[in-house]
């Protein structure tokens, strides 16, 4: 038997204790911490996208928003 692969397992929200899947990416950098080109990624499901770039919004960190490949997001 052999262990699944990190690219077969789905990816989930970042959302502390949500295992739903992750439709949105917020890419995000502190600029205090973080060369201008670095980029941090959270994964997001639609009911935390809001809560998590507000979060990083109100901190200045957020950076880009975009749907996950993949994701029924790229679809809308």
């Amino acid at each position: 038997m052999s262990l699944p692969s990190p690219a077969d397992e789905p990816l989930v929200c970042s959302a502390r204790g949500c295992r739903a899947p992750a439709v949105w990416a917020l890419e995000w950098n502190n600029p205090r911490l973080h060369t201008a080109d670095r980029r941090k990624t959270w994964l997001a499901c639609a009911e935390h996208r809001g809560s998590l770039g507000e979060f990083l919004e109100l901190r200045g960190f957020l950076r880009a928003v975009t749907p996950v490949p993949a994701s029924p997001t790229l679809d809308t």
